[in-house]
């Protein structure tokens, strides 16, 4: 390969990794209560050109939202061991061309999203990248900026309903984007439980910080409020055994996350973290089989 090729594919490996598609469970835990609410908005199966314009453009949102992220934590992430080798913490790149990366990619994504020639969406979708770029400076103002990362982990709900609905059923949309942020907050905590150690010392805030020798009882508690959340929506809408049978198993999903991080092990809150991949699928997979048809 000569050096222009070279210098091509060591740039596109460095954006690959700074837009963490090398590690594909944030798509995954963003697509999930996306594709809830589509289902829900829908009464089943939505339109297959929506599906793809929310598919690809939550994967674009989620490449975007690492980037304004790490260039948010382009002073922290040097100090925390699993974070030192990101791309700008590395000195990969340089903040200012990651800065350009993030506009690109949302600007791609919100011309797909143009593509559905609704107005209200396009509305909601600004808030979106709003707090996408709001949640990671919460990290030093606020105890528990996983309540950010929750709204932004959520706003694709209302706009999934803006997209197959005339009239948001505010109460329904309420109920779902609840439920998610209450998620979030718990498999984010896990996750910051990893970290807990460094971000003492760089003086980063998280909610495994602040809930302490707690961590574990609220997190198993916001799952559990979550699927209490879920199972009142099952129950408005009539929905058959697969949604209950996937809100058991999503249950079950939770208590194996809390057994294995008994002794809080960096490494086994990862793997908690990384589990709950499982409880969003559960959720999805009962709602995709037993979701009925409503009137739109």
């Amino acid at each position: 390969m000569n050096t222009s090729g070279a210098a091509t594919a060591n740039k596109f490996d460095v954006y690959w990794r700074l837009m963490r598609f090398h590690r594909p469970i944030g798509i995954y835990l963003l697509l999930w209560p996306t594709l809830w609410g589509l289902w829900f908005a829908a009464g089943g199966l939505p339109p297959l050109k929506v599906l793809a314009v929310f598919v690809i453009g939550t994967t674009l949102m989620r490449a975007a939202g690492c980037v304004i992220n790490d260039f948010a934590d382009r002073d922290f992430d040097p100090q925390v061991t699993r974070t030192r080798d990101r791309p700008i913490a590395a000195g990969e790149i340089a903040p200012g061309e990651a800065l350009r990366l993030f506009v690109v990619v949302s600007l791609i994504a919100f011309g797909l999203t143009t593509s559905l020639h609704d107005t209200q969406v396009l509305l909601l979708a600004l808030p979106a990248v709003a707090t996408a770029i709001a949640y990671p400076f919460m990290k030093r103002w606020i105890s528990i900026p996983q309540a950010v990362l929750g709204l932004a982990f959520s706003w694709g709900i209302p706009m999934a309903y803006a997209a197959l609905r005339d009239r948001l059923p505010v109460v329904e949309i309420a109920t779902l984007m609840l439920a998610n942020v209450a998620w979030v907050i718990a498999y984010d905590t896990y996750y910051a439980m990893a970290d807990r150690a460094d971000d003492l010392k760089a003086g980063v805030k998280s909610s495994a910080i602040l809930f302490g020798r707690a961590d574990r009882a609220v997190v198993l508690s916001l799952q559990w409020f979550a699927l209490l959340l879920m199972a009142g929506l099952g129950g408005v809408r009539g929905l058959g055994w697969p949604y209950w049978l996937g809100l058991a198993l999503a249950a079950l999903t939770t208590v194996y996350q809390w057994r294995i991080t008994a002794n809080r092990e960096p490494a086994a809150c990862m793997r908690a973290f990384l589990h709950n991949n499982w409880f969003g699928m559960a959720i999805f997979a009962g709602t995709a089989l037993s979701l009925p048809p409503v009137s739109l």
